[in-house]
């Protein structure tokens, strides 16, 4: 029996050469039941024509699944379905199930009732002409070519043990080592191999951060606004919390309430205001907190994106007494899916923070680590930040003109660079409802509600990015949205 050519359509959400999806879609196939052993595949020619793709590429696929033993070939007969190909397992059928778990009453800890981590950023936001959100990458920005060689240099056999062994509760020595005596010190940070740890992002930093130091009732100050999962993390371990409003100039130390255990901060770009706490503030802040005995984990938010002027010292190297927890990260100057940041702090500290994540999920990938450390220590790292504060320069540029001609009104923006621009619409817009009707103009915002820790936040914020939308498209996205906004403005 021959399966109909029509069987065949490509996914458009299916990463890869046009080969390896091929390969994929056929494979698929077979795995779940669909095409069964010994029925016979279209012919190249026939496949290539009804995909619009060349004979070469579906010979190419066919080929490698002939090696892997899904296909066999009969001479000028054609692809088949092998009889060694693997089978999809019968379990019969499924016997009826209806589902008798109170599960109101079973859950011990609810963990999606808190904002959402998405932010409404949709899976498909770079379909979209205008994406003026925040944390994506620009893959015209990204040094593909490189990392690809750094990531085959990693499989190397040199790099077996890095790629294989369990390290338990260790990370790749290069990437620490380079993490101490380059990225550290270019902050003003002086730190021992007993004082770094290597983590899955920020994110995954900060989570680690808050279960040491600020779970059961531990009184904790954030800024508010601020990163909405960093309060779904504080909540989670039952932390009490206490939001501290920013100004121009980031959080004010003294507004810190007296019984504060535990403060987090992003001291040099303010999420999401991006304001950047003053040296005079950085000092203070360090003083109150040694008044009430207090540590503070500093988010070193976006300050490889400091392409205005050089970045403020880190709040670690400033730090004398030992009270602050310091979190970087790669993800945001590299790619968000690398998920590889770094805590940073005292060795007693460290060493809580290292047995905490063995036991959630030993170290993040070898494989993905010793990657990552021959990117940096190959320089390719550094040239990817400077290729990205030119582009992020050049796009702010078009950006503040463009928000200026069409009267938009900017509630904050970093002064020493950054990849965002916190804005304010007229009183009684709700930027949800605006975010939502800009998307049928192909134009993506983020609404800033979710930042806001009070029960009836403001709802007229919101934040435009530009990391991901190209210099030409600017100037056209904000006129769309100063046109959405325009009878709020006349009413104002």
């Amino acid at each position: 029996m021959a399966i109909p050519v029509e069987t065949f359509q490509l996914s458009h959400n299916v990463q890869g050469t046009l080969q390896s999806r091929i390969q994929q879609m056929v494979a698929e196939g077979i795995l779940s039941g669909r095409f069964r052993p010994g029925e016979k595949l279209p012919s190249t020619r026939g496949l290539a024509r009804h995909l619009g793709v060349s004979r070469i590429t579906v010979t190419l696929a066919y080929t490698e699944l002939l090696a892997n033993d899904y296909l066999t070939s009969s001479g000028r007969s054609g692809y088949f379905v092998s009889e060694n190909a693997p089978q999809p397992p019968d379990f019969g059928p499924l016997a009826p199930r209806e589902d008798q778990v109170d599960w109101d009453n079973a859950f011990a800890q609810r963990f999606s009732n808190g904002a959402s981590l998405s932010m409404d950023k949709p899976l498909d936001w770079a379909s979209f002409r205008f994406p003026f959100i925040y944390g994506q990458a620009d893959p015209k920005l990204f040094d593909h070519a490189n990392w690809r060689l750094c990531a085959t240099q990693a499989l190397g056999v040199r790099d077996f043990m890095a790629l294989t062994q369990d390290q338990y509760d260790h990370d790749d020595a290069e990437l620490v080592t380079f993490i101490a005596r380059h990225t550290l010190p270019r902050r003003g940070i002086q730190a021992g191999p007993d004082e770094i740890l290597i983590t899955l992002g920020a994110q995954n930093a900060l989570w680690i951060a808050a279960q040491v130091l600020a779970s059961r009732g531990r009184r904790v100050a954030i800024e508010n606004p601020c990163y909405p999962a960093l309060r779904e993390i504080l909540r989670q371990g039952g932390a009490q919390v206490t939001p501290v409003t920013v100004d121009e100039g980031g959080l004010p130390p003294e507004a810190v309430p007296d019984d504060t255990q535990v403060i987090f901060t992003t001291p040099s770009h303010q999420c999401p205001t991006s304001a950047t706490l003053p040296r005079a503030r950085r000092d203070a802040l360090l003083r109150r907190a040694s008044d009430l005995n207090a540590l503070i984990v500093e988010d070193d938010y976006e300050f490889e994106m400091s392409f205005l002027k050089p970045p403020s010292p880190a709040l670690k190297s400033l730090d004398e007494e030992g009270r602050v927890i310091y979190v970087g990260s790669f993800s945001k100057s590299l790619f968000p899916g690398l998920r590889l940041g770094y805590l940073v702090g005292s060795a007693p500290f460290i060493r809580e923070a290292r047995a905490l994540r063995a036991s959630i999920l030993r170290h993040p990938p070898g494989h993905i680590q010793r990657t990552a450390a021959y990117y940096l220590s190959l320089g390719h790292y550094d040239a990817q930040v400077r290729r990205m504060g030119r582009a992020l320069g050049e796009r702010r540029k078009v950006m503040e003109t463009a928000i200026a001609e069409h009267g938009l009104e900017v509630a904050g923006k970093g002064a020493h660079g950054g990849s965002s621009i916190w804005m304010q619409a007229p009183e009684g817009v709700d930027s949800r409802a605006l975010a939502a009707r800009l998307r049928d103009e192909s134009v993506l915002i983020e609404p800033g509600t979710p930042f806001f820790a009070q029960t009836n936040p403001p709802r007229h914020y919101y934040r435009l990015g530009y990391s991901s939308i190209a210099s030409e498209r600017i100037e056209e996205g904000i006129a769309r949205i100063a046109a959405a906004l325009a009878p709020a403005r006349q009413e104002s």
